[in-house]
């Protein structure tokens, strides 16, 4: 007996269904949208330039995650080739989307002159807010859930609040509650990239990769609790070592592998390419410090090479201290100078100005003649 608590259409409109799912992304969009335009403004980029940014990468973002769905699940498309197109039936990649939007991206900051490493760290932090609030779309479907578990293990164990529970029943069968296991592990995620980022250890590009380690390690122990994972058929050596070897501390915590059908493949390709994002992030960090393309640190003024496109405040301060004005200087002699007492020579042009503005002032000044007539009545 399923239980789904929630109603996954939240309201409708004539014969226009708006379902939770869509609103909880709309939310996680929203959020991530603000917390880039609140840290752009310290390096002075304008908020229409996120707002056009986040226009034009969600729908790549859709794209990408439904192209990489579809992709691994080809056999059940190619007869079907309609079907394709109706994503609201499900079946979209969280992976899929992240490179949907990483290709929109580079063309659009890097046509309006920005470097796309400046950016996509200001972004890091917002895409682990859309992911934190997103997953609880999955919540309300009952859907991307973990194995089998007892009531007992989400009660007792885990101490999870009745509404959960609830919902982790499905069809009498309760499960791992997946969605928030990746949702917590946003949560600590954020809070690490906001207290890194203001580091001057840190270079740029740097934070968006560690996003992407931080998410791949979590998503790497996450996948294999679930029972929905795209996968593949692959040597047996190499699911051995994912699934056994490197699996090992979530099996030491006391969880099992979710079901995976052998018919349908053995190595959950998320999995797979969560441990080579990790590999590449830290290679790409250590070669990037090493030959030198990393020089600019976060904290740095980020500068458009657009023209009509004013320097950051950052860059304006910076100029400001390295750069003194002709007149500022003067100025600040002049006072040292006669804060001292220290004589001036003075040219011969400006001496003989003062000679004539000093008779001047004797010729200006009124004679008093003494009054020494006798007053008469």
């Amino acid at each position: 007996m399923q239980t789904l608590l929630i109603d996954p259409v939240a309201f409708s409109i004539g014969s226009l269904r708006v379902h939770w799912y869509g609103l909880i992304l709309g939310l996680g969009a929203l959020a991530g949208l603000l917390l880039a335009i609140r840290e752009g403004k310290r390096f002075g980029i304008p908020q229409e330039f996120f707002m056009d940014l986040l226009l034009l990468g969600v729908p790549s973002a859709i794209i990408g995650a439904r192209i990489y769905y579809v992709a691994f699940k080809w056999e059940d498309y190619k007869d079907n080739f309609l079907d394709v197109f109706k994503i609201w039936n499900g079946g979209i990649a969280i992976f899929g989307a992240l490179i949907g939007a990483i290709i929109c991206a580079l063309i659009f900051v890097r046509r309006r002159g920005y470097s796309f490493w400046r950016i996509a760290d200001i972004c890091a932090p917002s895409l682990l807010a859309g992911q934190i609030i997103g997953r609880w779309g999955n919540f309300v479907n009952q859907e991307a859930y973990g194995g089998p578990v007892s009531e007992t293990f989400l009660r007792g164990e885990l101490h999870l609040p009745n509404f959960i529970v609830n919902q982790m029943n499905v069809q009498g069968v309760f499960h791992h509650p997946t969605f928030l296991y990746e949702s917590l592990w946003n949560l600590v995620g954020i809070v690490v990239l906001l207290i890194i980022r203001r580091q001057k250890f840190l270079r740029s590009g740097e934070l968006f990769i560690g996003y992407f380690i931080w998410y791949s390690i979590g998503r790497f122990f996450i996948e294999a609790v679930r029972t929905d994972s795209l996968a593949f058929q692959g040597s047996t050596g190499l699911a051995d070592f994912i699934n056994n070897t490197l699996w090992a501390p979530m099996t030491w915590m006391g969880f099992e592998l979710g079901h995976l059908d052998p018919a349908y493949g053995n190595i959950r390709i998320s999995q797979l390419l969560s441990v080579l994002f990790i590999i590449a992030g830290i290679i790409l960090i250590i070669v990037r410090r090493v030959t030198g393309r990393a020089n600019v640190r976060y904290l740095d003024p980020i500068v458009s090479t657009k023209a009509g496109v004013s320097p950051t405040p950052e860059a304006e301060l910076q100029t400001n201290k390295t750069v003194k004005s002709p007149a500022a200087t003067s100025s600040k002699n002049h006072k040292e100078t006669v804060e001292t007492g220290e004589l001036v020579d003075k040219s011969p042009l400006t001496q003989a100005q003062e000679t004539e503005a000093k008779q001047t002032q004797v010729d200006e000044t009124p004679v008093i003649k003494p009054d020494t007539e006798d007053k008469k009545e």
